[in-house]
This record gives C-alpha cells, structure tokens and sequence, in this order.
C-alpha cells in the first residue's frame, strides 16, 4: 500500500515522501517463495573485491595490527605468536561470515514473524532508491536507532527484499549459540559489550571495522546510540564505532564514506513489558536462545505498525570539509596508531549527534504518544481512581496535533480514518497501560497476584510506577519535537524575565544540564535557542520584538504544556540533589547512590511532596550523575575500586537554585555551551 504522508498527517507540509507497505504482497502470496527469489543486488564499485575469508586474513596480515602486537608481545613479555594467537582467537570470535542461504532461511521466518506481529511494516521508497544509488559510489554506513530488539534484522531484511547488498552489523548477541551462528551467517560480527581498557581487543576490533570499509566488502550497519533504549527516547551517541568507521577517510584511504541515518519507529515495541521494570531496578533477561523460544509468546500480541524511513545518504567529505584538516596525517605512517587530534574528536562528536538528530526528525509519531503527553499532565491519583474524562483527551489530543505539525513534527495519524476511532484504536492497542471504561480513561496498573501478606505503601508505589514509566516511554518517542521550545518556555517562567539574552543565558543553564537526557549538537546553543523562538512565535504563544520575548495572550496553553513536559526532569533531577546535599553524604559508591536515591523519592512521593514517579528511573538518575559529573559537581575518585565520588555540595546547590530561579539570569555562563 502506498500512502502519501501528507495526505496521512504523517508530516509536515514541506515533508512529502511515499512509505510502501511492504508486507501488504506478502500477505497474499507464498513466504517461501520471497525467500527464494532472486537476489541479485548491484555491487559497491568503489573499492576492491573482498570476501568474508579475506578479511580476517587482511586483518592479521595488517601494518597495523603487527604494530601493536610487537607492542603487546614487549610490555607484556609473551612471545608474538602467542600475541598473534590470541589475536586470532580474538578474530575468530568477531568475525561474520555472511551466507545467502542463512539470510533467506531468515527472510521465511522474519516474514512470517512481522506478518503476525505488526499490521504494517511502511518502508520510504525515496531513501532506498537514494540508499541503492550510494552503495555503487562509496563506502555506506547505516545507523538505525535502536528501540526493539526487531530492530537488528529488519534492515537486512528490507533491503534483500529489495536487492541492495546485505550489510555487516555489529552486533552484542554472542551468547546466543544457536541463533547467534544464524545470525554470524546473515552478516551479525560480535563486540564483546565489556572491552575495558583490553588493548589487542580494541586493535583487533578497530582494524576489522576499518578493513571493512577501506575494501569496501559491504555496507556497515551499527547503532550509533550503541545500546537498546529503555526510554524510547534517543540515547546520547557513543563515538567508539564511529571513529573507527570515519577514521579511514581521515588518513585518505577511502575518498568518501556516506553516512545513512535510519529512524524506525514502532506504534507498540514488543520489549514494553521489560521497560518499566529494567528501570525500575529489575534484572534484565539474558540474550539465550532459549529466551529467544521463550519469546514466541510475543506473536500471540497486535503491536500495530513500523516505520522505517531511510535517510538522505550524507557524504562525510562535505560534512567534514570546514572540520578537520586531513593532512595532518600526512605526517606519519597511516599504518600505525595515531592519537586522534582534538579536531577529529570533536568532528567525531559533532557527527555522531548529528545522525542522531536526523534519526529523531526521520521518526514518526503516533496518535498514543500525544496522548501520553498529556496524560502524565494529569494527577496520578486521577488516573488510578476517578478516570480522565474522555472528550476531553480526545479534544486535548487534536489540539497536541496541530501544535505537533506546526513544530514540523512527522505524524502517523491516517487521514483517511476518522479522528476519533483513530484515538480509540490508540488506547485499545495499548490497553496494557490504559483502559476505556464509562467515557473515562483509567492507567491500568499491574495484577496484584495472591499473597500471603497485604501490599505495603512502598509496594504500591513500584507497581503504580511501572505503568507511570511505561506511559513515559510513549511520551518519550515524540519529546524531541517539544524540548527546545519547552527549554524556552521553562526560561520564561522560572527566569521572570522578558529580555533576551537573560532568557538564552538561561535556555543554556538547561540545554547544558539536560544534555544527557536530550540530543544536542554540541556548540549548536544558538541555532537550538534561535529555533526555539521561532516555534514558539510561530505557533503565536510568544511576540519576539528587539531584544524581548513576551508572551502572548493565546500562548499561556502552549507554555504552560510545554513547562509541565519538562517538570518531572526537573522534578526528579531536585530529588537527586536533594539527597546529595544531605547531611552525611560526602562520599558515595555508585551501586549504593541509585537505591538510595529512590528510596527518598518513595518516600516524598508517599509524602505527597513528589508528584512524579519519574524519579524512580534508573535511566533518569544515571543522566543526573553524568550531568553533574560534567559540570564538574561530582568528581570520581581514581584510586576507587567501586566507581566512587565525591560531592561539591555547594555546585549542586547552586545548580539547584538555578533550577528554582532562586539565582538571577544575570549572573548564570552566557557562553554557550561553557561548564557552570
């Protein structure tokens, strides 16, 4: 089926591109049959022949890795063949071994997996043609986001259906026996997820992934954010993969890779069961490939449909043309280590955010997750007990859309189907979180099974938390269309100011604090304000004349949604310096910071004191830590054995009283992006 995606509501009035529902002939013909079909891709034209015995042999055989293994062999007093063993070993472990016959035996059954599964699986044809022209330019590196564990075949899958050469994807699977050799043959190669500081692993690792893209062998496929998010919402990117991946442009060995963001986007993900409790403190299942079995209990579950919206190939030549000066490594042999210099670490950074960003603005957003913006809007209490009143979500809903496409958002909210069964078939497909009854919508919270012993307070509060966070999680998926206006509209209100620069000095306090919990680009603090004024006067909410931003007398709905969007990061991040300003709190180990932590924020929420279950997130005090970490409140201490602290009480005091506008805009870092 095609759709168009303004005609849908799927985008913005500028965004016009065609998604094609891809299992729509699949569900009228035979699964074996696409298995077998044909594959018959176009080669990459740009670098040499290369097999998958080639590699590991063009590993070991490299410049590079004799280096360092000379090196190894001399610090650690091993002989080189016993270095070189090991790093073969090292190899063999990694390596993938992709086979035609491996990937349509998966191609039978992911067909028949995402036919019973999702109702859709929508592909934009313009980014696979775009995608097909790159691949027979230059080296393509494809970076998806990563919400579902669906997420790491779906690209292989998506593009043998349409004969683009298969990528290598680095994967974290590795226990998995039976299934992880499948998915060794489909193109998986395996990254032990604890490296530490194990240097002939990192050689052996970095040269692989550079081989791979200097013999243009396939096109690679990795996830920049590097981990699952159990938030639905971006992860701040690690840059290990990418410099490895960009590193052979930088010494001139390649003329040009092509970056390919990639935003999948899922009405219901099949993990949501696992979100809230993983945040909650409960241990994640192991990846088994009896877990996998396990799993089959998923199918009997409608999870709605996905969108995977390829994006425009980006050529790092152009993005990287004012950034780094590559003649630099001119200077020494490209074959051995070299430190990378402060500007390609920060090219690195700058890049990596980037693709994040576009995967953010790639994705679609779902009726459910407005409707879960505004729903956390209410008390709690009201949601367990007495019910939202339905017209008035609904009502509230249409209104959340228009701002939502007026901030240039892309929406999956069919057109052709009438506003109010597509908001009914919203809270029915998610009726694990919320329920429909008497014209009220109530949270559903999780079945109290028999016990022998009453639930206590503190019992309570987790299992009303966990549908709390798994509704955040919905929410999550469309809070980077409102977070620079909401950083702006929270200037306002906390800063009583109307002038300009006082307001972005203070959208700069924020930006900066909140930098691990949103994606920024780094030194963008002035494109991010300026975008945010912009939308704001766009929307009428604010007047922008001079030097001044007043509010307007329509724009009190929009700023006071947009402020209680971002009140529980505020809310729990207080909660978190709350207790490190406490009365004995000097030095602390981090296992002990997090139950600690929420166990104040059960109790101020038992008090009454705190109104968002927020703050209970795992993910959430993470974020406050590395935040703090970076503005230098918190030091860790070297000599520590179990990732120890220390506190600058008064930086986190004054960072708080910033938060409450107890310190003027005045007196806050007008540099952007500066450290507190």
């Amino acid at each position: 089926m095609t759709s168009t995606c303004r005609d849908s509501g799927r985008a913005g009035p500028e965004n016009e591109e065609e998604f094609v529902d891809i299992l729509k002939e699949k569900r009228c013909s035979s699964d074996l049959c696409h298995a077998l079909r044909d594959f018959t891709p176009s080669p990459y034209e740009g670098g040499p022949t290369c097999t998958a015995a080639d590699l590991p042999k063009a590993v070991l055989e490299s410049q590079y890795l004799r280096y360092v293994v000379e090196e190894i062999a001399t610090e650690t007093g091993s002989s080189l063949e016993e270095v070189r063993e090991e790093a073969s070993v090292i190899l063999e472990e990694m390596s993938q071994n992709l086979q035609l016959g491996f990937v349509r035996l998966l191609a039978y059954v992911f067909t028949k997996v995402l036919k019973r599964l999702f109702t859709g699986v929508h592909v934009n044809m313009e980014g696979l043609d775009a995608l097909r022209k790159a691949v027979g330019e230059s080296p393509v590196i494809l970076l998806p986001n990563h919400r579902s564990y669906v997420d790491f075949l779906v690209v292989s899958y998506i593009l043998f259906t349409y004969d683009i050469p298969l990528p290598v994807i680095a994967a974290g699977l590795r226990k998995m026996k039976m299934f992880g050799e499948i998915f060794r043959r489909s193109g998986a190669f395996f990254i032990r997820r604890a490296i530490g500081s194990d240097k002939l692993y990192w050689a052996v690792l970095s040269e692989y992934v550079r081989t791979i893209v200097k013999k243009g062998y396939a096109p690679l496929e990795f996830y920049v954010e590097g981990l699952r998010s159990r938030t639905l919402k971006s992860l701040m990117p690690k840059l290990g993969m990418m410099r490895m991946v960009l590193e052979p442009y930088f010494k001139g060995e390649v003329d040009d890779i092509k970056l390919v963001p990639i935003s999948i986007s899922y009405d219901r993900v099949l993990e949501e069961s696992l979100l809230a409790h993983e945040l909650l403190g409960f241990p994640k299942p192991k990846e088994s490939t009896l877990g996998l079995l396990k799993a089959r209990k998923v199918l009997q579950n409608n999870y709605g449909s996905m969108h995977v919206n390829f994006g425009r190939p980006m050529s790092v030549r152009q993005l990287c043309r004012s950034e780094i000066n590559r003649c630099q490594y001119n200077l020494a042999p490209r074959d051995l280590p070299q430190k990378p210099s402060a500007d390609a670490q920060a090219c690195v950074s700058s890049l990596a955010h980037l693709m994040v960003r576009i995967q953010e603005e790639g994705s679609l957003i779902s009726p459910w997750s407005l409707m879960a913006c505004l729903l956390l809007q209410a008390p709690t209490a009201v949601l367990t007990e007495q019910g939202l009143p339905w017209h008035r979500l609904a009502e509230k809903t249409l209104w959340l859309r228009k701002l939502a496409l007026d901030f240039g958002a892309r929406l999956n909210w069919p057109g052709q189907v009438p506003d109010p069964d597509v908001m009914s078939s919203a809270v029915a497909l998610h009726h694990s979180i919320v329920r429909r009854a008497a014209g009220r919508v109530y949270l559903v919270q999780e079945e109290e099974r028999e016990r022998e012993r009453p639930i206590n307070p503190e019992e309570d509060v987790i299992k009303t938390a966990v549908a709390v966070l798994l509704m955040a999680a919905y929410r999550n998926q469309s809070l980077h269309i409102f977070v620079r206006p909401a950083l702006l509209a929270t200037a306002i209100h906390v800063a009583k100011t109307a002038q300009r620069d006082e307001l972005f000095a203070f959208f700069c306090f924020l930006r900066d604090v909140f930098s691990n919990e949103f994606i920024f680009v780094p030194g963008k603090s002035s494109q991010d304000f300026e975008e945010a004024c912009v939308l704001l006067r766009k929307c009428g909410a604010v007047h922008i004349s001079g030097q001044e931003v007043t509010v307007s007398d329509a724009g009190l709905e929009v700023l006071s949604f947009l402020q209680a969007l971002l009140q529980p990061f505020i809310d729990s991040y207080q909660v978190m310096f709350r207790y490190l300003c406490g009365d004995g709190v000097h030095v602390f180990a981090e296992k002990q910071l997090l139950p600690a932590v929420r166990n104040l924020a059960t109790k101020l929420i038992l008090s009454g004191e705190l109104h968002t279950y927020e703050a209970l997130s795992s993910d959430m005090q993470n974020n406050v830590v590395s935040a703090l970490r970076r503005l230098e409140a918190l030091t860790k201490l070297k000599a520590s054995e179990q990732n120890e602290y220390r506190v600058n009480k008064a930086a986190v005091r004054r960072i708080g009283d910033m938060f409450c506008g107890k310190i003027p805009p005045q007196m806050l870092q007008t540099t952007p992006d500066a450290k507190l």
